[in-house]
């Protein structure tokens, strides 16, 4: 059964412009070989890890958005894994969180807006005039 998930790996920050393109057309044909589907490739840039990892403090950020069975996503697991020029990798399935926010936006579709209801007459509540003589003893009781 096919599912939707997001591969994101981290890739040595020495690696040349050229190596990036090589690795990750090397996935993308993992991916379509596997019988699986790339819905997106994004090439995040250089960032700033969190913590050093095998001492590298920057890498490469890629996202790969995928739609494969659990079976190609191991074997693309197994691939990060053994990987020399990635560093880190995580893969998470989305399927199910798509699905959540699809039914919340029906829900939010399905009710009526709040300015879309119809606006009560215009009728303020009185207000307890406080006479001139008073004025000034209620400023000095209110402080």
């Amino acid at each position: 059964m096919s599912r939707t998930y997001e591969v994101m790996y981290i890739v040595r920050p020495d690696a040349e412009e050229a190596d990036l393109d090589k690795l990750v057309e090397g996935f993308e044909k993992n991916v379509t070989d596997g019988g699986g589907e790339i819905k997106s490739t994004e090439k995040m840039g250089r960032r700033r890890l969190a913590y050093t990892v095998r001492k590298f403090n920057d890498g490469i950020y890629v996202l790969m958005t995928i739609i494969a069975d659990g079976s190609l996503v191991g074997e693309i697991e197994r691939r990060l894994r053994v990987s020399e020029q990635v560093i880190k990798f995580i893969t998470v399935r989305i399927d199910e969180e798509e699905k959540r926010l699809a039914k919340i936006k029906a829900i939010r579709d399905t009710k009526v807006k709040r300015s879309a209801l119809p606006v009560a007459s215009n009728v303020e509540a009185p207000i307890a005039e406080i006479p001139a003589t008073e004025a000034p003893a209620a400023e000095a009781a209110a402080v």
